[in-house]
Protein backbone atom coordinates (compact mmCIF):
# COMPACT_ATOMS: atom_id res chain seq x y z
CA UNK A 1 0.00 0.00 0.00
CA UNK A 2 1.07 3.33 -0.41
CA UNK A 3 1.13 6.63 1.92
CA UNK A 4 -0.19 9.17 0.59
CA UNK A 5 1.10 12.41 1.71
CA UNK A 6 -2.81 13.96 2.02
CA UNK A 7 -2.04 17.23 3.77
CA UNK A 8 1.02 19.26 4.29
CA UNK A 9 1.48 20.51 7.61
CA UNK A 10 4.00 23.49 8.79
CA UNK A 11 6.71 22.26 10.98
CA UNK A 12 7.00 22.76 14.49
CA UNK A 13 8.11 21.71 17.72
CA UNK A 14 5.30 19.31 18.26
CA UNK A 15 4.89 18.41 21.99
CA UNK A 16 3.88 14.50 23.16
CA UNK A 17 2.38 13.18 26.12
CA UNK A 18 3.72 9.18 26.34
CA UNK A 19 1.10 7.54 28.32
CA UNK A 20 2.73 5.10 31.28
CA UNK A 21 2.28 1.29 30.50
CA UNK A 22 0.98 -0.38 33.46
CA UNK A 23 -2.06 -2.50 34.49
CA UNK A 24 -1.80 -6.00 32.74
CA UNK A 25 -4.47 -7.82 30.74
CA UNK A 26 -5.36 -10.54 32.01
CA UNK A 27 -8.77 -13.23 31.28
CA UNK A 28 -10.10 -9.84 29.07
CA UNK A 29 -11.67 -9.65 25.80
CA UNK A 30 -9.40 -7.10 24.53
CA UNK A 31 -6.01 -8.92 25.37
CA UNK A 32 -3.81 -11.79 24.30
CA UNK A 33 -0.84 -13.55 25.73
CA UNK A 34 2.17 -11.88 24.39
CA UNK A 35 4.20 -13.27 21.72
CA UNK A 36 8.01 -13.04 20.28
CA UNK A 37 7.48 -15.58 17.43
CA UNK A 38 7.77 -14.40 14.16
CA UNK A 39 4.84 -15.81 13.11
CA UNK A 40 2.74 -13.83 15.02
CA UNK A 41 3.56 -10.47 13.25
CA UNK A 42 0.86 -9.17 10.59
CA UNK A 43 -1.68 -6.67 9.86
CA UNK A 44 -3.33 -5.40 13.33
CA UNK A 45 -0.65 -6.76 15.91
CA UNK A 46 -0.06 -4.68 18.13
CA UNK A 47 3.91 -4.35 19.43
CA UNK A 48 5.01 -2.81 22.56
CA UNK A 49 8.51 -2.11 23.05
CA UNK A 50 11.26 -3.57 25.49
CA UNK A 51 13.95 -2.45 27.54
CA UNK A 52 15.77 -4.29 25.04
CA UNK A 53 15.02 -1.97 21.74
CA UNK A 54 17.96 -0.12 20.95
CA UNK A 55 16.26 2.38 19.53
CA UNK A 56 15.18 5.36 21.95
CA UNK A 57 12.63 6.73 19.16
CA UNK A 58 10.32 4.05 20.28
CA UNK A 59 10.80 3.40 24.33
CA UNK A 60 7.57 2.74 25.99
CA UNK A 61 5.86 2.72 22.77
CA UNK A 62 2.55 0.78 21.62
CA UNK A 63 2.80 0.21 17.43
CA UNK A 64 -0.49 -0.90 15.56
CA UNK A 65 0.58 -2.89 12.25
CA UNK A 66 -1.07 -1.72 9.44
CA UNK A 67 1.45 -3.06 6.62
CA UNK A 68 2.76 -6.27 6.43
CA UNK A 69 4.08 -8.03 3.71
CA UNK A 70 7.66 -9.61 2.43
CA UNK A 71 8.78 -5.77 1.60
CA UNK A 72 8.53 -4.68 4.96
CA UNK A 73 6.02 -3.26 7.53
CA UNK A 74 4.51 -0.07 8.77
CA UNK A 75 2.34 0.91 11.56
CA UNK A 76 1.42 4.12 13.67
CA UNK A 77 2.49 4.64 17.53
CA UNK A 78 -1.05 4.91 18.99
CA UNK A 79 0.21 5.79 22.40
CA UNK A 80 1.40 9.39 22.22
CA UNK A 81 -1.23 11.88 22.61
CA UNK A 82 -0.24 15.39 22.07
CA UNK A 83 -1.82 18.79 23.15
CA UNK A 84 -2.21 19.81 19.77
CA UNK A 85 -5.81 19.83 18.42
CA UNK A 86 -7.11 18.50 15.07
CA UNK A 87 -8.74 21.99 14.03
CA UNK A 88 -4.31 23.04 13.95
CA UNK A 89 -4.21 20.87 10.79
CA UNK A 90 -7.79 20.68 9.58
CA UNK A 91 -8.76 24.68 9.71
CA UNK A 92 -11.93 24.51 8.02
CA UNK A 93 -13.17 21.60 11.02
CA UNK A 94 -13.02 24.26 14.19
CA UNK A 95 -16.40 23.68 14.47
CA UNK A 96 -17.07 20.09 14.12
CA UNK A 97 -17.48 17.90 16.90
CA UNK A 98 -13.48 16.35 16.43
CA UNK A 99 -12.27 20.04 16.05
CA UNK A 100 -10.99 19.94 19.34
CA UNK A 101 -9.46 16.42 19.30
CA UNK A 102 -5.92 15.69 19.92
CA UNK A 103 -3.52 15.02 16.80
CA UNK A 104 -1.37 11.79 17.81
CA UNK A 105 2.23 11.38 16.82
CA UNK A 106 2.29 8.29 14.69
CA UNK A 107 6.06 7.98 13.91
CA UNK A 108 9.32 9.31 13.04
CA UNK A 109 8.94 8.73 9.05
CA UNK A 110 7.15 11.68 7.39
CA UNK A 111 6.20 13.59 9.78
CA UNK A 112 4.79 15.98 7.26
CA UNK A 113 2.14 12.97 6.67
CA UNK A 114 -1.16 12.93 7.79
CA UNK A 115 -3.60 9.57 8.48
CA UNK A 116 -6.45 8.35 10.07
CA UNK A 117 -7.48 5.32 12.21
CA UNK A 118 -11.45 4.87 11.94
CA UNK A 119 -13.57 2.64 13.67
CA UNK A 120 -16.94 1.84 12.04
CA UNK A 121 -19.12 -1.33 11.30
CA UNK A 122 -18.87 -1.06 8.38
CA UNK A 123 -15.81 -0.19 5.79
CA UNK A 124 -16.02 3.41 3.95
CA UNK A 125 -14.73 3.86 1.06
CA UNK A 126 -11.14 4.65 0.29
CA UNK A 127 -9.84 3.18 3.79
CA UNK A 128 -7.81 0.48 4.27
CA UNK A 129 -8.66 -2.37 6.52
CA UNK A 130 -6.22 -3.42 9.39
CA UNK A 131 -8.31 -5.50 11.83
CA UNK A 132 -12.01 -5.49 12.62
CA UNK A 133 -14.27 -2.45 12.93
CA UNK A 134 -10.84 -0.42 12.35
CA UNK A 135 -9.48 1.26 9.38
CA UNK A 136 -7.08 3.34 8.00
CA UNK A 137 -7.38 6.57 6.08
CA UNK A 138 -4.39 7.78 3.95
CA UNK A 139 -5.92 10.31 1.72
CA UNK A 140 -7.22 13.59 2.64
CA UNK A 141 -10.58 13.80 1.05
CA UNK A 142 -12.19 10.16 3.16
CA UNK A 143 -10.41 11.81 6.14
CA UNK A 144 -12.12 14.99 5.98
CA UNK A 145 -15.49 13.16 5.25
CA UNK A 146 -15.09 10.98 8.28
CA UNK A 147 -13.78 14.62 10.51
CA UNK A 148 -17.36 16.50 9.10
CA UNK A 149 -19.70 12.96 9.76
CA UNK A 150 -22.40 14.01 12.17
CA UNK A 151 -24.18 10.10 12.13
CA UNK A 152 -23.21 6.90 12.29
CA UNK A 153 -20.98 6.92 15.73
CA UNK A 154 -18.17 6.59 13.99
CA UNK A 155 -14.68 7.11 15.83
CA UNK A 156 -11.43 8.84 14.58
CA UNK A 157 -7.93 9.45 15.12
CA UNK A 158 -5.57 11.38 13.52
CA UNK A 159 -1.75 11.33 13.44
CA UNK A 160 1.45 13.01 12.25
CA UNK A 161 3.93 11.02 10.28
CA UNK A 162 3.99 6.32 11.21
CA UNK A 163 6.64 3.72 11.66
CA UNK A 164 8.17 1.92 8.70
CA UNK A 165 10.68 -1.39 8.25
CA UNK A 166 12.43 -2.87 5.39
CA UNK A 167 11.78 -6.11 4.74
CA UNK A 168 13.38 -8.03 6.86
CA UNK A 169 14.42 -5.19 9.32
CA UNK A 170 11.35 -5.42 12.04
CA UNK A 171 12.23 -9.64 12.31
CA UNK A 172 15.50 -8.56 13.33
CA UNK A 173 14.25 -6.72 15.97
CA UNK A 174 11.97 -9.02 17.26
CA UNK A 175 14.68 -11.72 17.61
CA UNK A 176 16.71 -9.42 19.32
CA UNK A 177 13.90 -9.12 21.91
CA UNK A 178 13.30 -5.53 21.17
CA UNK A 179 9.13 -6.22 20.77
CA UNK A 180 6.48 -8.07 22.32
CA UNK A 181 3.11 -9.01 19.93
CA UNK A 182 0.04 -8.54 21.24
CA UNK A 183 -3.45 -9.18 19.19
CA UNK A 184 -5.33 -5.82 18.63
CA UNK A 185 -8.77 -4.77 19.26
CA UNK A 186 -11.06 -1.65 18.42
CA UNK A 187 -11.13 -1.45 21.85
CA UNK A 188 -7.61 -1.07 22.68
CA UNK A 189 -7.03 1.04 20.15
CA UNK A 190 -9.59 3.93 20.63
CA UNK A 191 -9.49 3.31 24.68
CA UNK A 192 -9.33 6.96 25.99
CA UNK A 193 -5.78 6.18 27.50
CA UNK A 194 -4.54 4.62 24.16
CA UNK A 195 -2.12 1.54 24.14
CA UNK A 196 -1.40 -2.33 25.57
CA UNK A 197 -1.03 -2.01 29.22
CA UNK A 198 1.17 -4.32 30.24
CA UNK A 199 1.47 -5.40 34.15
CA UNK A 200 5.14 -6.30 35.97
CA UNK A 201 4.22 -10.27 35.33
CA UNK A 202 3.91 -10.41 31.71
CA UNK A 203 7.09 -7.07 31.48
CA UNK A 204 9.89 -8.42 29.51
CA UNK A 205 13.04 -9.11 31.96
Amino acid sequence: MKIERGIAVTKRPWVSTVLAIGVALCGTTHGAAQSKSLADLGTGKLLVSSKDLPDPTFAKSVVLLFQYDQNGAAGLIIDRRTEVPISRIFKDLETTKHGSDPIYLGGPVEMQAVLGLLRSQNRPDDTTSVLREVYLVSRKTPLEKALTATSGGNEVRVYLGYCGWAGGQLENEVRLGGWWIFDASAGLVFRSQPGLRVGSAHRPH
